[in-house]
């Protein structure tokens, strides 16, 4: 299935337009790991543990978008748009959301 944040597909046309989905993915980061990131974040540098849980969520989301599109007979997404939330204090919420389409 093609993924992408553009309006149309190069070389393809759009056949027809089956709706809006819509993939979420909330994570939470454990204790040890905001100590962690606390400690990198006051010495400088990068915080692996939120980056590797921010791909974690961000896969999911996609997958998830692509799962529903999936089932409404879609080839393609297009427009998607990536958000990102924190909720509460330790929560990473993503979501991804874009038109499911059919092409020729």
């Amino acid at each position: 299935m093609i993924i992408t944040t553009t309006n149309g597909i190069e070389g393809r046309q759009i056949d027809d337009y089956r709706g809006i989905v819509v993939g979420e993915a909330i994570m939470g980061a454990n204790v040890v790991r905001d100590v962690f990131a606390s400690i990198t974040d006051i010495v400088g540098g990068r915080s692996g543990a939120y980056e590797s849980k921010l791909q974690d969520a961000r896969d999911t989301a996609l997958r998830e978008l692509e799962e529903r599109a999936m089932a409404k007979g879609a080839h393609a997404v297009v427009g998607v748009d990536l958000d990102y939330e924190v909720v509460g204090q330790s929560m990473l919420m993503v979501s991804a959301s874009g038109t499911a389409v059919t092409l020729k």
